[in-house]
């Protein structure tokens, strides 16, 4: 099995450290150094919008249909850090947002208006943004949405070290928590694209101006503040493998660790998921790319659950205190298994498959079948991260896997036997396995009958962050993708991970993942999603291990069509 890879480049990294540098220009003016921001009501953030540079440079590549403009606007926060917690009870009930206000050991918190946030992608309709071109003739007219976790870095040398806030805003439909947050002394890229929309701005000059929406300014008590850039679009030739370059275009790896892209590209393909013109890509079903389109460009620096910040303590949600204990096991575990029934253990919990389409024989399928694709997610509600090792006797082609258990100072207190780790051998996966983690079924009608099913193998890593308001959920899962995970064909032992509050999720759409519906009739299916199907994995609940999505079948073979009703609220197809 594949995965579109979240891989964190040395230049993504670069960027993110030039781009808080070039804000300490811009916001104060003169040298690191020169003071922390004047005082203000205590425990509320002093929100402000500006611009990193007066002009950037766009180059749109021969062949691609647009440019995706990162214009270095950001927004501004000090005096106290900017926190939202965006939560919903159940997919029935609608999403609520509350603003956290820390001033010092008190909390408090202020309810955003209903109805204001309605997805788990960050504030929608946040930015304004004017183009005009030489002429001054409007080119562009266009709102944006704004992850507060994106692309954060230091105004100042006095600030926090590192931000202990999440990384990027989920996309994945199925998300249950979210908190999004700058932290005082930071600033976060408002930058937001489609990367199946680029801007189609011919090559020119043009003038930009950006605003914050002024339901936003009065809500957050932001400046009405209009940067104006000078936007520079060149013409080039082609970019070669994948597009890429110059400053208005989004690095690779953009998606960040969670913003939603889960297995399903090829090792060839890593680090380029979201690019628009990926040579050599594939592009299924109504998302266009293999991987699903990220909601912002992340270029966070990343503190690797080493700050100690406001959720340390007990009952804390962020696990950055767990999590730096669990490293790789150098041998197979010695003396007898077993662990206490009250050590923590994880929840694993499926969510209904969505991203659901009819395919055609694509890439190895036999030609001429249709085949039911769609992604399906398995995650880890906690309140302790699920940790598998695998263990290889010198020339065996498989491994033996067990389940470790820690406390809540992240101490190994047991382990169990947990089967096996296979190597998959075919291109484009070629990465070890943990089998037994979930199955795929599609069942007839009633619910009982199986048609289809598909036991699969897995390279465990946390793709999603479904819900991180849960007790322990860590905001900075390390092993996000295959290059963090996973091993090699000569590895003699491989760790895999699910932290708690993040999800895994497969698309379906490679060969023999897929469901094979040619000779079905039409009519109303469902899409089983089993976690732990063979129960060799300890949790805490079983109960909630099997979710199913509503299917329609119609049309002929060769044009098969499916309908996907939403669940409840969600209207996911």
């Amino acid at each position: 099995m594949t995965r579109s890879q979240h891989r964190k480049t040395l230049k993504r990294t670069a960027f993110a450290a030039g781009a808080a540098l070039t804000v300490v220009a811009a916001v104060t003016g003169s040298a690191p150094g020169a003071g922390a921001a004047p005082a203000s009501t205590p425990g509320t953030p002093k929100l402000k919008l500006v611009a990193a540079s007066k002009a950037v440079t766009a180059d749109r590549y021969e062949g691609n249909a647009g440019v995706y403009l990162d214009l270095g606007t950001y927004v501004t926060v000090d005096n106290a850090p900017l926190e939202l917690k965006v939560t919903r009870k159940s997919y029935k009930d609608p999403i609520v947002a509350q603003q956290i206000l820390r001033d010092g050991s008190k909390v408090k918190t202020k309810a955003l208006p209903a109805g204001l946030v309605k997805q788990f992608g960050g504030l929608p309709d946040f930015l304004e943004v004017s183009i005009k071109n030489a002429a001054g003739a409007e080119v562009q007219k266009s709102t944006s949405n704004f992850c507060p976790n994106n692309a954060s870095g230091r105004l100042r040398p006095d600030a926090p070290a590192t931000s202990h806030y999440p990384e990027s805003c989920s996309t994945n439909p199925f998300t249950l928590g979210s908190v999004w947050g700058v932290e005082k002394g930071w600033a976060a890229n408002t930058s937001a694209f489609d990367y199946d929309k680029p801007v189609d701005l011919a090559a020119g000059e043009y003038t930009v101006k950006v605003a914050v929406a002024k339901k936003y300014r009065d809500l957050f008590g932001i400046p009405d503040d209009r940067p104006t850039i000078k936007l520079t679009v060149r013409e080039v030739g082609d970019g070669g493998e994948g597009g890429g370059g110059g400053v208005g275009v989004a690095p690779r790896g953009a998606a960040g660790a969670h913003g939603g892209a889960g297995h399903g590209a090829s090792h060839d393909m890593a680090g380029m998921a979201g690019m628009d013109g990926m040579a050599g890509g594939h592009h299924y079903g109504p998302r266009g790319a293999d991987a699903p389109t990220p909601s912002a460009l992340s270029h966070a620096l990343e503190a690797r659950g080493l700050a100690r910040h406001l959720g340390d303590g007990a009952g804390h949600t962020d696990g950055s205190r767990v999590a730096p204990a669990l490293k790789p096991a150098a041998t197979r575990p010695g003396g007898r298994a077993g662990v206490a029934a009250n050590v923590p253990k994880p929840d694993l919990r499926s969510l209904p498959a969505w991203d659901i389409a009819v395919t055609d024989g694509e890439d190895g399928d036999v030609a001429g079948k249709d085949y039911l694709a769609f992604s399906a997610n398995v995650w880890n509600a906690g309140p302790a991260p699920l940790v598998v090792d695998g263990f290889r006797k010198p020339g065996a082609e498989l491994m033996d896997s067990y389940q470790y258990f820690y406390d809540a100072k992240g101490k190994q207190v047991g382990y169990a036997p947990a089967g096996t780790m296979e190597w998959d051998p075919r291109v484009g996966h070629e990465h070890w396995h943990f089998t037994d983690f979930a199955s795929y079924r599609l069942l007839a009608a009633d619910q009982h009958e199986i048609v289809k099913s598909g036991k699969e193998a897995f390279c465990l890593a946390n793709t999603d962050a479904i819900d991180y308001t849960v007790k322990n959920a860590n905001w900075h899962p390390f092993n996000t993708d295959l290059s963090t995970a996973c091993g090699q064909q000569n590895s003699i032992s491989v760790r895999e991970v699910l932290d708690v509050g993040s999800g895994d999720t497969y698309t379906q759409y490679r060969p023999g993942q897929s469901f094979d519906i040619t000779d079905l009739p039409n009519g109303t299916y469902y899409i089983q999603v089993i976690a732990n199907p063979a129960n060799r994995l300890q949790e805490t609940n079983t109960k909630n291990n099997v979710s199913l999505r509503k299917v329609v079948l119609g049309g002929t073979v060769g044009a098969r069509t499916v309908s996907v009703p939403p669940v409840d609220l969600v209207d996911a197809p």
